[in-house]
């Protein structure tokens, strides 16, 4: 006869069960975390940009109670030449990746080239342009034309 175990199979059983599934757990988002795959949760800030509404008292003049000045129709240029960089890296990138995403970035890259000369001011001939040599050639020279408007559109640590 053999002795009576301390703790019944069944909590065994269960214990193990459950220490599997946290080795798992655990392995699973180790790797997501490795591979840049995890979203760790961001808490949530309260709004900042509350517009504070003027009180309105029936002695007061009307024309000196101000509207809230309206939001800019424009990007930041910075936001822009941030943007810029990031595309023409992703551009890099996707060089031997499907032809749909590298057609995705292509656009993404043409519609805020279009921007930036739009906010520079700089004349081009993008949107016009045939697709192919003749487009490729255009943003070549779109690009140089907002580099040399002061847009620092290569990243300044890539070398080539």
């Amino acid at each position: 006869m053999s002795p009576e175990p301390a703790v019944p199979w069944p909590v065994q059983l269960a214990l193990v069960l459950a220490m599997v599934l946290g080795m798992v757990w655990l392995m699973d988002l180790s790797l997501r975390l490795f591979t840049g795959q995890a979203r760790l949760p961001r808490r949530r800030r309260a709004d900042r940009r509350r517009v504070r509404r003027p009180v309105r008292r029936p002695d007061a003049d009307r024309a000196a109670v101000r509207a809230a000045p309206e939001a800019p129709d424009r990007r930041a240029v910075q936001a822009i030449a941030a943007d810029l960089r990031r595309l023409r890296r992703e551009l890099s990138l996707v060089a031997t990746g499907s032809a749909a995403h590298r057609a995705g970035v292509l656009a993404a890259y043409d519609d805020v080239l279009v921007e930036a000369a739009g906010a520079l001011e700089v004349p081009h001939r993008l949107r016009v342009a045939a697709p192919g040599e003749d487009r490729e050639v255009e943003r070549l020279r779109l690009a140089a034309a907002l580099s040399d408007a002061g847009l620092v559109v290569s990243d300044p640590r890539d070398r080539g």
